[in-house]
């Protein structure tokens, strides 16, 4: 008889972790709390618009194509990719600037801002591809579970190369003075939950995936991705069972024996919790059975939540990319406002993706699909429905203004989504949107471990864990967690 493992959650760590399971023989069911897979990378269809909710940057393909090649698959069979040219446009105060997919004319543009910088680039990207390799090779698919892992020949005579103890701010000035070359440059760590200067150089790593790796589009959205996995699960022979709130995993001496959710209870040989790590170790499991303190979390750095906006508008804008980042406000004042006073920033930093500028099924003929984020601190309060309409007239007045062009009026449809929302659909520990921030102290073997340490068949996978927030490393954190529990069962 073969074994169970019940999932809770389908996101992107949850159905990788399905795939991976079931490969190796498992019968696995996912349980998921809503009516549609994807967790935090849900679909919202309305109006006749399509919207990612969550996830809307595709980089390092060669992660995605890694997936689905484990399973004699690539990408290609489920989805078709589109490489955006530019990759994004920047917002200034006094200019935007296009960042080109060329490398040459992307190294135009450096020696234009900086003489000299062109070259400089070369040496930064030389040695971020070292980084990349290395850590997205090898450091990244450590399950983190013991510092013996990192006893590889490669690690100890690169580890002054992988720049772990130098912060990205430093390492971005060593090479560049523009303040908008580092701007530039920094911008890639937004995603990692902290300031350039509390995130590890190693995270250079990042800007050879933007800029060498690309910035690309699977048709249909991030959703195909969703779905693509879904679709290998199911040939695989997973289950996902869909609106299954979990409410308790049920322990007898130290062994998970079976998972309840609201009516239901499914028995299993492994669980594997890729829910929110806080909510399941405070709220699915007894006291007795927690790996950490409510002490220890509270003491964490979490990475930023969002105030998201779903806007659809009844005619199409002139001269807008597909990503657009507004950096025409102080960097530096909302960085503090996130990390350090902890309160709603004045004058925030956002981002817009339009992606019916690249895919016509997701809005209505002559209509424009618009996504906007605004970072904001983890555990604010106050998520208002006042306060997220103070926010959105604020940028959609800059919006107005960068684009030349009236929004406001053309609006038909709009949704916000923010903190009280990632805590109500995601149990999200303190409204956070990206998990934990990569500071140093809170990398590899410092983070959160996937396996618990007082119920021997339990597991963690997804941003919480390792390797850290993002899509990318959300996949590979359901390849960790199914690895160790193969090694183990």
């Amino acid at each position: 008889m073969r074994k169970k493992a019940i999932i809770i959650g389908s996101g992107f760590a949850g159905l990788s972790a399905a795939c991976f399971m079931a490969k190796k023989g498992w019968h696995v069911q996912v349980l998921e709390k809503h009516s549609i897979p994807g967790g935090r990378a849900r679909q919202l269809k309305a109006g006749g618009f399509t919207f990612d909710m969550g996830p809307s940057w595709y980089w390092m393909p060669d992660v995605f194509e890694r997936f689905f090649n484990q399973f004699d698959k690539t990408v290609s069979n489920y989805y078709s990719l589109h490489r955006l040219d530019p990759s994004y446009r920047i917002y200034f105060k006094d200019e935007a600037i296009d960042i080109p997919a060329n490398y040459d004319a992307l190294k135009s543009l450096f020696e234009q801002l900086e003489p000299g910088s062109g070259k400089m680039l070369d040496t930064f990207m030389h040695e971020a591809a070292y980084k990349y390799q290395i850590g997205m090779h090898k450091l990244v698919y450590k399950p983190g579970l013991s510092v013996k892992e990192f006893w590889d020949i490669d690690l100890i005579k690169g580890v002054f190369k992988l720049d772990v103890f130098n912060s990205l701010k430093s390492h971005v000035a060593k090479h560049f003075k523009n303040s908008k070359l580092r701007e530039l440059m920094e911008f890639p760590v937004l995603f990692l939950g902290a300031l350039p200067q509390h995130i590890p150089a190693l995270y250079s790593l990042m800007n050879y995936a933007d800029i060498k790796g690309g910035t690309w589009y699977p048709q249909g959205g991030m959703y195909s991705i969703v779905e693509a996995m879904c679709s290998l699960a199911a040939e695989l022979g997973v289950q996902v069972l869909f609106n299954e709130n979990v409410t308790a995993i049920n322990i007898d001496n130290g062994t998970a024996t079976s998972v309840s959710t609201t009516g239901k209870t499914y028995e299993a040989d492994v669980v594997i919790s890729a829910a929110d790590y806080h909510f399941t170790e405070m709220q699915l499991l007894p006291k007795a059975y927690r790996s950490y303190s409510e002490k220890y979390w509270s003491s964490r750095v979490m990475a930023p939540g969002s105030l998201l906006y779903y806007v659809g508008l009844n005619k199409k804008l002139q001269n807008i990319t597909h990503h657009s980042l507004f950096f025409d406000a102080s960097f530096e004042e909302h960085g503090k406002a996130i990390y350090k006073t902890k309160e709603w920033a004045k004058d925030p930093l956002f981002y817009v993706s339009a992606t019916s500028v690249t895919d016509n099924a997701v809005a209505p003929a002559g209509c424009e699909n618009l996504f906007l984020l605004i970072p904001e601190a983890a555990g604010l309060t106050g998520d208002t429905e006042e306060l997220r309409n103070y926010y959105f007239n604020n940028i959609l007045q800059r919006l107005e203004k960068h684009l030349q062009q009236d929004v406001r009026s053309n609006i038909i449809f709009k949704q916000s989504f923010a903190h009280s929302n990632f805590i109500n659909d995601y149990n999200a520990f303190k409204g956070n949107a990206y998990g934990l921030a990569n500071t140093l102290m809170q990398t590899a073997i410092l983070k959160p471990k996937c396996k618990s340490r007082k119920v021997h068949n339990l597991f963690y996978a997804g941003q919480l864990t390792v390797p850290g927030p993002g899509v990318p490393p959300s996949i590979i954190s359901g390849e960790i967690v199914a690895g160790v529990i193969n090694q183990l069962f």
